[in-house]
């Protein structure tokens, strides 16, 4: 697990550093800039073995201090180099003061409008440091109009590569949103994701067309950690490739077992306490890999293998609910996804009418008649059965029946598809019903009818940030509904009901734009109540089962359907234990 910090949560690690005496703000800025010229470096080896020419865009905070530093390293390694400031001089921050000076010795700095950046022309390098982390409030007037040209809205080009400082400048990197004082529309320009560069590139150069990578950046550099918004809504597609610079602050934010930093600390001249963060969040990226002794395991994969003198009922007995005649198959995708991901026996309730059809299409996976809820109850006698699926194919009315019934059973549950959309009109009625061993796996759209204000909230237009986000809204979900709730799309999010949050991103390397075929939403929910029935919390079964749907479909790649994802388990399995 990776985790992120909100921008609050990064001033005030960045805050007690500083306090503590162990760095300086302005080591930290020098930091800053020197891991931004390593990373174009890295990006394109070329440009270090050349003198280029390079405009730095700075901003009136310290992401503009960055931009300083970047300019005058640059320029120090023979690059010709222009700086534009956004703001007045005399106002910088005492840091960004310094390193404005220390630029000016070598060269000068033009106030910054749209009509003397257009006079660059091309060059080899924009670097963005208009606005990173602090930004509260959209873009305007002159600052409006730079950035979108910059971003290539009216047609302008200005270079492939473009480098923004912890973020495109709008972008807010708590929510991933764009803040908007009129309509920004930063150009997230065409790309081939999910394909490795040298065939993007060369797919995207034939008949002598430029590569189609331009987001509104190539390449973002954040520092220390990744920040909610790389991850979510726009980010992804405006930052173009993330890289996560070391400063050397990462003292102040190691946890241990998901602990928030509320313990007195010492290290460097005097003791300071680390950053208290409640609320963190998580991403899921590599689970159960220690990146140091202090590194919290946040996907027990533990669980996954299984052992000598077990029998199929120590690994658990998932039952499925299945719609009738001719609805069947998103049930058996989801029976599919519980035996592979390990369940020791997998059940498929059907009703009569279905029972025929459905056992012609399946063999390890064993068939009980579920007629209406009298039948379920009468199932569920059967204590052995310790987790359950409703939803994909079962049919409002049969959802209707059948739901509470399973729910007053208190087994773990997954409700997805057609058992969240039973109760669009009368949400209430089912949160009146859930327990803690509940997941709701949503989409946008049910999401919106289970929680339409929280939705409408979360679709309202940003002006000032933080904005609204899905983290927020799968957090105030989560709480109302008094169970964990997966929020699904490329940017997944979890959330528990005490605030526990975990985003599973299927961008940047982990893209996976296959995954949008019809079933694999069931598959999901499978993979998820199998890792119910194996024993795992409903949190870690929907961190997990989200972060193995994505490693599926990057194992298979493009031409994947649904009934693909099950089968590639167990070489993604293989993969994780070398």
């Amino acid at each position: 697990m990776t985790e992120l910090l909100t921008a609050a949560q990064m001033r005030a690690i960045e805050t007690a550093a500083i306090e503590s005496g162990q760095v300086t703000g302005l080591e930290l800025m020098e930091r800053a800039g020197r891991g931004v010229v390593e990373a174009i470096f890295e990006e394109w080896p070329e440009l270090s073995k050349t003198s280029g020419a390079a405009v730095v865009l700075c901003g009136p905070g310290n992401n503009g201090g960055d931009g300083f530093v970047v300019a005058r390293l640059l320029k120090e390694w023979g690059w010709e180099v222009e700086v534009f400031l956004y703001g007045d001089a005399d106002k910088l921050p005492a840091d960004a003061q310094v390193n404005y000076d220390r630029w000016q010795e070598l060269g000068e700095v033009v106030p910054l409008t749209e009509q003397d950046m257009r006079k660059c022309g091309s060059v080899d390098l924009y670097v963005d440091a208009l606005f990173g982390t602090g930004l509260k409030r959209g873009l305007d007037g002159e600052l409006f109009k730079v950035v979108r040209h910059l971003s290539g809205v009216n047609g302008d080009h200005y270079t492939d590569r473009l480098v923004s400082i912890d973020a495109p400048s709008g972008l807010c990197l708590d929510s991933g949103r764009v803040l908007h004082q009129e309509p920004l529309n930063l150009k997230p320009r065409e790309f081939l994701d999910g394909l490795p560069a040298e065939m993007r590139n060369k797919v995207a150069t034939a008949g002598g067309a430029r590569p189609l990578h331009d987001r509104f950046a190539w390449l973002t550099v954040c520092f220390d950690s990744p920040k909610p918004g790389h991850f979510l809504a726009q980010g992804p597609d405006l930052c173009g490739k993330l890289v996560v610079k070391d400063i050397g602050i990462s003292t102040q934010r190691c946890r241990f077992n998901g602990e928030p930093y509320d313990d007195a600390f010492t290290l460097g001249p005097k003791p300071f306490r680390r950053a208290s963060r409640p609320a963190f969040l998580t991403l899921a990226e590599a689970p159960g890999r220690v990146k140091d002794e202090r590194t919290w395991i946040g996907l027990p994969l533990y669980r996954l293998p299984k052992f000598k003198q077990q029998h199929k009922y120590s690994h658990g007995h998932a039952l499925i609910l299945s719609g009738g005649s001719g609805k069947s198959g998103a049930a058996r995708l989801a029976a599919r996804g519980a035996l592979r991901i390990g369940a020791g026996l997998v059940t498929l309730g059907v009703p009569p009418a279905a029972q025929m059809e459905v056992a012609a299409q399946v063999m390890a996976i064993m068939l009980q008649r579920v007629e209406g809820g009298d039948g379920l109850s009468d199932v569920l006698n059967d204590e052995r059965l310790n987790a359950l699926c409703l939803g994909p194919g079962l049919g409002l009315e049969r959802a209707r029946d059948l739901v509470p019934v399973a729910l007053a059973a208190n087994r773990a549950t997954v409700l997805d598809a057609d058992a969240l959309t039973a109760y669009a009109d009368d949400p209430a009625t089912l949160f009146d019903q859930l327990h803690d061993k509940c997941v709701l796996t949503p989409h946008g759209g049910e999401f919106a009818r289970l929680f339409p204000d929280i939705s409408e909230k979360f679709k309202a237009v940003p002006t000032k940030g933080p904005a609204y986000s899905k983290v927020d809204a799968t957090r105030e979900a989560a709480k109302r509904a008094g169970c964990v709730v997966l929020f699904k799309g490329p940017d997944t999010v979890i959330a528990a009901p005490d605030g526990r949050c975990a985003i599973n991103s299927a961008h940047y390397e982990r893209s996976a734009p296959w995954l949008a075929t019809a079933g694999s939403g069931d598959v999901l929910a499978g993979f998820i109540t199998g890792l119910l029935a194996r024993g795992f919390a409903p949190m870690q079964a929907a961190e997990t089962g989200a972060w193995l749907h994505v490693e599926c479909a990057r194992h298979f790649g493009p031409g994947l359907i649904a009934e693909d994802l099950p089968e590639q388990l167990p070489a993604v399995f293989r993969h994780l234990a070398k």
